[in-house]
C-alpha cells in the first residue's frame, strides 16, 4: 500500500540542512512569497549587476546557494556527493541563458561534453541536460518550425546545431548517460522535436539514451507522444520522456493573443493537471517502450506515479521511471521518495553568479506564482524547526 502521508515527513526531507541552513530557506520562502518583494528584489539584483556593484557575495550567500550547487562543476561536487549520501542523484544544469554566437554555441557544447564525462566517473550523477537553444539560435529553430527554407548560410548553421546534438548524444550512449533535451516556446519547438527524435532513433536502440520534454500546459501533447509512440514501434527505436508542466505559461498566451492564433495552453491549471496525470498514466501503462522522467513538484502527481507504477507492477527501482525536483525546491517530494526506493535526482543549476540570475529570477518568479507552493514549503520548514525543538 502507499504510504498517503510520506511527504509529511520532514525529518527525512531536511536531514541535510543544518539549523542554519533551515533559517535560510524559512527566510528565502517567506521573502519569496511576497510578490512586490520579488519584484523589487529583482529590479534592484538587475541593476547592481549592471552597475557592477559589489552584491554577488551577498547574492551567493543567500538565493544562489539557496537555488544552485556553485559556479563550476567541481564547485558543485560537495552538493552532489551530499545528495547521494540521502540516495538522490543529480542532474547538472550549467543554467547560463541567451546566449547568440557560434563561439558560444560551441562553449556550452564542450561544457556539456565535459559533463558527461564528469557524469562517467560518478555514480550520483547518471543523467546530463542541455537546452536546444543552448546549440543553436532560436530564430533557426524558429524559421525551420515555420517551414520557411534557409539560406546557404543559414542550412549551415543548421548543420553545426545538429552536429552539437549528435556529439553530445553519441559520447552519452558510449558512457551509457541519460539525457534530458530541455523544452522550449510553443514557436520553435516543432523543430526541436524533430531534431531530437532523430537523436532516439540513432541512440535509442538498446535503451533509452536521448529523452525530449513534454510541456502538458500545452493541450497538443498527448496527441505528439502518441503518433511519435507509433513512428517509434515502427522504426524499432524507444522513447524518452521528461514530462513537466511547462515554463513559459504567460509568454505563449500574449504571443497568442498578439498575433490572433489560438492558444497553445490548456485554459486551465485544472486542465493542465489532467493533461500532465493523463500523459503520464500513457507512458507508464507503455513502459516497456517510454521510458520517463517525471518533473513535478505536485504532490498528487507523485502519488498517482506511484500508485500507477504499484498498480501495473513496476518496479521502485525500474530505471525506466526518474522523479526530479529543481534543488532547493520540494525537498519533501525528493528525499521522501528517495527513502521509499525510487528513483530520483535533483536538478542542479550551476555557472557564474551573474549568469545565472535569469534563471534565479525565474525561480523566485514562479514560486511566487503557483497557488500554494510557497506556503508548502513554509509550514514544512515550520514543522521541522518546532519538531527539532522538541
Amino acid at each position: 500500500m502507499i504510504n498517503q502521508n510520506i511527504f509529511e515527513n520532514t525529518e527525512t526531507a531536511f536531514a541535510l540542512k543544518s539549523d542554519s541552513q533551515l533559517g535560510r530557506a524559512y527566510f528565502l520562502f517567506k521573502m519569496i512569497s511576497s510578490q512586490p518583494l520579488v519584484r523589487i528584489g529583482t529590479a534592484a539584483t538587475n541593476f547592481a549587476l549592471k552597475a557592477k556593484l559589489p552584491v554577488e557575495g551577498l547574492i551567493r550567500s543567500t538565493v544562489f546557494d539557496h537555488f544552485c550547487g556553485g559556479v563550476s562543476e567541481d564547485d558543485c561536487l560537495p552538493v552532489i556527493d551530499k545528495l547521494y549520501t540521502q540516495a538522490v542523484s543529480s542532474v547538472l544544469d550549467y543554467s547560463v541563458e541567451g546566449k547568440e554566437t557560434e563561439d558560444q554555441f560551441d562553449s556550452a557544447l564542450q561544457k556539456i561534453l565535459k559533463i558527461i564525462q564528469f557524469c562517467d566517473e560518478r555514480d550520483a550523477m547518471p543523467i546530463v541536460v542541455f537546452k536546444p537553444t543552448g546549440f543553436g539560435r532560436f530564430y533557426l529553430y524558429q524559421k525551420k518550425t515555420e517551414g520557411k527554407t534557409f539560406t546557404d548560410e543559414e542550412q549551415k548553421e543548421w548543420n553545426r546545431v545538429v552536429a552539437r546534438f549528435d556529439a553530445v548524444c553519441k559520447l552519452a550512449k558510449q558512457k551509457d548517460v541519460e539525457v534530458l533535451i530541455d523544452g522550449e516556446e510553443s514557436w520553435m519547438q516543432d523543430a526541436a522535436d524533430d531534431l531530437v527524435e532523430d537523436m532516439m532513433r540513432l541512440y535509442n536502440t538498446e535503451k533509452t539514451i536521448v529523452y525530449n520534454t513534454l510541456q502538458t500546459y500545452r493541450w497538443d501533447r498527448l496527441d505528439y507522444l502518441k503518433a511519435l509512440h507509433k513512428r517509434a514501434k515502427a522504426g524499432a527505436f524507444t522513447i524518452g520522456m521528461k514530462i513537466v508542466r511547462g515554463a513559459y505559461m504567460e509568454k505563449e498566451r500574449k504571443r497568442a493573443e498578439e498575433k490572433g492564433y489560438a492558444s497553445p495552453i490548456c485554459a486551465t491549471k485544472l486542465d493542465t493537471d489532467k493533461n500532465f496525470d493523463t500523459t503520464l498514466r500513457y507512458i507508464l501503462e507503455n513502459n516497456t517502450s517510454i521510458s520517463v522522467f517525471i518533473g513535478t513538484h505536485n504532490e498528487e502527481s507523485s502519488y498517482l506515479a506511484m500508485r500507477l507504477m504499484q498498480d501495473l507492477g513496476i518496479s521502485k527501482n525500474d530505471n525506466n521511471v526518474w522523479f526530479g525536483q529543481l534543488y532547493g525546491m520540494s525537498d519533501h517530494i525528493s528525499f521522501n521518495l528517495a527513502s521509499q526506493g525510487y528513483n530520483v535526482a535533483k536538478y542542479i543549476p550551476f555557472g557564474p553568479v551573474k549568469d545565472v540570475m535569469p534563471y534565479l529570477i525565474r525561480r523566485a518568479e514562479e514560486n511566487t506564482s503557483v497557488a500554494g507552493q510557497t506556503n508548502r514549503e513554509l509550514s514544512l520548514i515550520k514543522a521541522e524547526k518546532k519538531r527539532r525543538r522538541l
